[in-house]
Order: C-alpha cells, then structure tokens, then sequence
C-alpha cells in the first residue's frame, strides 16, 4: 500500500516457515537496507511505513530505502549469522541486488555476516553503535534486559534501555514519559527479544571481520553504556581501510541525538 509523497509501503515476504515484515519508501535509483536493533525483538516495522518515511525522508531523494525486521516466528539459538542468511534471502524474494546498507546495534552486528558472507550483496556499509564480539559490557546489559523480559517486566526493560541509551542531557526531558512506558507498545510475548538479545550474547564475528571488503564507516559513541565506548575502534581496527567516527559525550543513541549522523551516513554512500 503507498503511502504519501515518499511513495512508503508496508509488506512482507515468506522466509521459510515465517513471514518477515518490512517497509520501503523513497524515489532513488539506489537501494538502501536499513537494519534496526534489538528493540525489532519487541514490535517489527509492520506498519511504520509512513512515519519511517518522514523520519529518514534525508535518504529519501537518492534511495529507494527498505527497512527489515527480523522474521516474526524466531527458533531457539537463532543466531546474527542465520539472520543474515534470512537477509540475504529476503533481499533475493524482493529483486534487491545490491544495497548500501545500515545497521545499528544488533542490526550492525547481521550486517557484519550479511558483508561476511554475501559480499556481492553489500556496496557500502555502515556499522553504528554495534560490536563484532562480546564484551563485560554488553554481556551485563543483555543478561540483565533478559531477565526482566523472563518476568514480563516490560517497564523497567524500557526505563532501563533508554537509561543505558540516551545522554543524561537528553534524559532530564525523557524521563517524564517513564510513568506512561509499561502502557504502550507492550507485546503479547517477550519470545522474540529473549531469542534476539540471547543472539547478541553469542554474536563473535570478530576473526572474519578481514573478510569484508566494501567500504566501511564504523560510528560509536564514546559514552556508550550497551555496547561499550571502545567496541566501534576494535571494529574498525580489524577491518580494512574502513573509517571510524566516534561522537564525544554520546552513547548508544547517537544515531538519534546527533543531528547529523544521517547526513554524515548520506555523505558516505554518496
């Protein structure tokens, strides 16, 4: 169904024995995958064509962009690997034949295999707030974000995310809303983010990093709390001519308080 001046759409397509939703939007002649984060495990793009659209309406002229979720029926030990294997495979049922691709957070860590193992696939790459291996810090993060989705703990999952995620600077305004975040967007089941996140504690594609050989930004937040402030120079140390970005005083929602991270991704592709 298109929606509005960005000509957005929402759909889906069957990979194995589960639909996978994703929207598109844009007018260019150039493919753009978006790959979000592990907050796909609580609610998938279905239906947030629209407003997606307007909120990366910057790639909007030169891109046709697309924006994948995870399959919606997610098996046990579903690993980054896998889903990049599911990637390339939803990439293949919509005639995508090469994209530039973004991904943040556990979105970075499927486009580290989906560049790893379908290279042909991937022009240029941009790996934002993500890791290419565990570290104390994510493993704490995780383990703590599973256990409260284990007690149906929506609320303090939330709080907890966005206190991990955000500047405090940011934060002063947010934490307004933290009486209202156990009420909204709670989903029927927390099996999707307890098989998603259990994936972020096992994903190491760090020794095949070498193996990526399109161009590569990597972006981190010198203030990131999830991930850790050192994952984005261990990526990019092992990955070949890639350039690093680190955004001071930052964390791992860089990508949405600073205001010019799309433009500086944009630059990149162009």
């Amino acid at each position: 169904m298109g929606l509005g001046i960005f000509h957005a759409k929402n759909g889906s397509v069957y990979i194995g024995n589960s639909e996978m939703d994703y929207i598109s939007f844009g007018n260019g002649n150039k493919n753009l995958v978006m790959l979000p984060g592990l907050g796909d495990g609580l609610s998938t793009v279905k239906g947030m064509a629209f407003i997606f659209s307007v909120m990366y309406r910057v790639y909007a002229k030169e891109f046709t962009v697309y924006v994948f979720s995870r399959k919606n029926n997610l098996q046990e030990g579903y690993s980054t690997r896998e889903m990049a294997k599911d990637q390339a495979e939803a990439m293949a049922v919509l005639g995508i034949g090469k994209a530039d691709v973004l991904g943040i957070s556990q979105g970075g860590m499927i486009a580290q295999y989906l560049a790893i193992d379908y290279p042909e696939l991937v022009s240029r790459l941009v790996l934002a707030v993500t890791s290419a291996r565990p570290n104390e810090t994510i493993d704490h993060v995780i383990r703590v974000w599973m256990e409260l989705a284990e007690q149906g703990n929506y609320k303090d999952l939330m709080v907890d995310t966005a206190e991990k995620s955000y500047s405090d600077s940011y934060l002063k305004k947010y934490r307004l809303f933290y009486p209202f975040l156990g009420r909204i967007g709670k989903p029927k089941s927390l099996k999707r983010f307890l098989v998603q996140a259990d994936s972020c504690l096992k994903h190491n594609a760090y020794a095949e990093l070498h193996k990526i050989v399109c161009p590569v930004l990597v972006v981190g937040g010198d203030s990131d709390r999830i991930v850790g402030a050192t994952s984005a120079a261990d990526m990019a140390g092992r990955i070949s001519g890639s350039e690093l970005f680190i955004y001071a005083g930052l964390g791992h929602a860089a990508y949405e308080e600073a205001k010019d991270f799309h433009m500086r991704v944009l630059d990149f592709f162009s």
